[in-house]
């Protein structure tokens, strides 16, 4: 297995674990206060929605000249590594709340049981509910299916590692029966944004024409470069005691794109 197949391994998995771990608490969450069978109906019609989403537009993004394909999927993943990397400097600065899954679990569960009673045959709050968050989670999933894959050319490469982290979240969330609290969800998304904007910025430049001294090879300097760079925004954004109160962090903190 070539390095670039393992980059996209490793990207796309760590990416689709943490979009599945925020649906299996949303999904647990109705499940467990209303009805499974329902929620899980839900599920699955998401999963089946995004896996058409998937196969319909996999071949056809796999058409297109690779410079076209490089700048669309670059840009397209810059946007969203720089949105993940933002919120995650600023949750490792202390200055935005970190992502907590026992809080959502406890306000989706309330949410669930004020929806008024449990319909026995078909419930329909825990159907909608458990589809919208699937859904919405997994349009990202799709996304960076479809960025990776279609960019080298290996999207069933992309599925298979988006499905392995799919199916670990669910076989660990479905024994634990609670939400995954211990996952280190805020880790993973500063990493997994780094990678994403590390990526995106390779590809949208070698779709513009730019040249990377080493090819792919460069990847090695722009991903610890960008790390670093990320890390001194955290120290910089961090409120330091007396000096700055947490609202002015947050102003400037906000600056980081």
């Amino acid at each position: 297995m070539s390095g670039g197949e393992i980059s996209l391994l490793a990207s796309v998995f760590l990416a689709c674990a943490v979009e599945a771990v925020e649906a299996v608490t949303i999904v647990l969450a109705v499940g467990m206060t209303r009805s499974w069978r329902s929620a899980l109906a839900g599920t699955a019609a998401a999963v089946l929605a995004l896996g058409a989403l998937i196969a319909a537009l996999g071949p056809a993004l796999s058409l297109l000249p690779i410079g076209i394909l490089r700048l669309v999927v670059g840009a397209l993943l810059l946007v969203f590594g720089l949105q993940w990397l933002r919120k995650a400097i600023l949750r490792a600065a202390g200055v935005k709340a970190k992502h907590d899954e026992l809080e959502i679990f406890s306000r989706q569960s309330t949410a669930a049981a004020a929806a008024g009673a449990v319909e026995r045959a078909f419930d329909g709050y825990a159907f909608v509910i458990a589809f919208k968050g699937v859904l919405l989670e997994g349009l990202e999933v799709a996304l960076i299916v479809l960025s990776f894959g279609a960019n080298q050319h290996r999207v069933g490469l992309a599925s298979i590692a988006a499905a392995a982290a799919v199916l670990v979240v669910v076989i660990v969330g479905v024994a634990a029966r609670a939400p995954l609290a211990r996952v280190p969800e805020n880790v993973m998304k500063f990493a997994v944004g780094v990678m994403l904007s590390s990526f995106g910025l390779f590809w949208s430049a070698d779709g513009a024409g730019a040249r990377w001294p080493g090819g792919d090879l460069s990847l090695l300097v722009i991903v610890p470069a960008l790390l670093a760079t990320a890390l001194v925004l955290v120290w910089w954004t961090r409120p330091r005691g007396g000096d700055e109160t947490s609202s002015q962090a947050l102003d400037r903190g906000s600056l980081v794109v």
